[in-house]
């Protein structure tokens, strides 16, 4: 594609005497440059929103890794709490493994969850379709069908 801006006039040509169908041909030449401009823009914003989902989807599956770990020790935590409440003894040793499986459950259940609500709701918020370029390719549209 050559680049029409930085075209120097032909010796002793000017606007005037290139005539209407050079003038049409230009300015068919400048509106293909702006539409493949704006289209460039289009990929790489929608480049970098697929990049953002990308990045937003591995801290998730981290976060759900870490939810699952949380909800299998807090389980854990549970089955030997029960089994210490029916030993009838004072805070034996299954007692004491108990306490700390839960303990240490519940914290990585709070910590999962409090990941993936913060990150999904981040993602939720951020639309994938570039807003400005697609009203702006909008307009673009609409000015061509008037003026062609």
């Amino acid at each position: 594609m050559t680049d029409s801006h930085n075209k120097a006039p032909i010796a002793g040509r000017d606007a005037e005497s290139e005539g209407l169908p050079g003038l049409l041909g230009r300015v068919g030449e400048d509106l293909a440059t702006l539409m493949e401009a704006k289209l460039s823009l289009l990929k790489i914003e929608i480049e970098e929103d697929i990049r953002a989902y990308a990045r937003g989807g591995v801290v998730l599956g981290a976060g759900s890794v870490i939810a699952v770990v949380g909800f299998a020790l807090l389980n854990m935590g549970i089955g030997f709490f029960i089994s210490a409440l029916l030993e009838n003894t004072r805070l034996s040793e299954p007692m004491k493994y108990a306490l700390g499986f839960l303990i240490t459950g519940a914290s990585y259940l709070m910590l999962g969850g409090g990941i993936i609500m913060r990150n999904r709701k981040r993602l939720a918020e951020r639309g994938i379709v570039p807003e400005r370029r697609v009203a702006e390719l909008q307009k673009d549209k609409e000015w061509l069908k008037k003026e062609l």
